[in-house]
C-alpha cells in the first residue's frame, strides 16, 4: 500500500503516521502479539467484524443448497495448548511461532474455503487435541 492511497482513503494525525510506519516493521508474530494485547486493553476484538462479516455473506448462500466449502474455526484452543499449537502448525503448514500466535488468538479461523471431508478431519484433529472447533 502506498503512501499515496493511504492519504487518499484515510487522513491520519503525524503521531498516526509514525505508529502506521513502526507497525509495518514488525514481524508477523510481533503484529499478532500486538493485536492481542490491544484487544484485552481496549476490550474489542479484531476478528469478530470478519466472522460477523463471513457469516452474513454466507447465510444466503447455504440456505439455497447444502454448503460444500466450509470455514475452519479454532474457537477454543482447551488445556492442551502444546497440542493445539502442534496440530494446527501441521494444518496450516506454518511457523511454530505463527501456530502460537494463532492459538493464543482464537477464536479464529486457521482454513477458508475447504472441502467437507477435508475439513471433518480437521476438526476431528483439532478435537483430538482437546480444541474446540466450528466449521462455518
Amino acid at each position: 500500500m502506498s503512501d499515496d492511497t493511504t492519504k487518499a482513503s484515510v487522513e491520519l494525525s503525524a503521531d498516526a503516521k509514525k505508529i502506521l510506519d513502526l507497525v509495518k516493521e514488525l514481524k508477523v508474530l510481533d503484529l499478532a502479539n500486538l493485536v492481542k494485547a490491544m484487544e484485552e486493553e481496549f476490550g474489542v476484538s479484531a476478528a469478530a467484524p470478519v466472522a460477523v462479516a463471513a457469516a452474513g455473506g454466507a447465510a444466503p448462500a447455504a440456505a439455497a443448497e447444502e454448503k460444500s466449502n466450509f470455514n475452519v474455526e479454532l474457537t477454543s484452543a482447551g488445556a492442551n495448548k502444546i497440542g493445539a499449537i502442534k496440530v494446527v502448525k501441521d494444518i496450516t503448514g506454518k511457523g511454530l511461532g505463527e501456530a502460537k500466535a494463532v492459538v493464543e488468538g482464537a477464536p479464529v479461523i486457521i482454513k477458508e474455503n475447504v472441502a467437507k471431508a477435508e475439513a471433518e478431519e480437521m476438526k476431528k484433529k483439532l478435537e483430538e487435541a482437546g480444541c474446540t472447533v466450528t466449521l462455518k
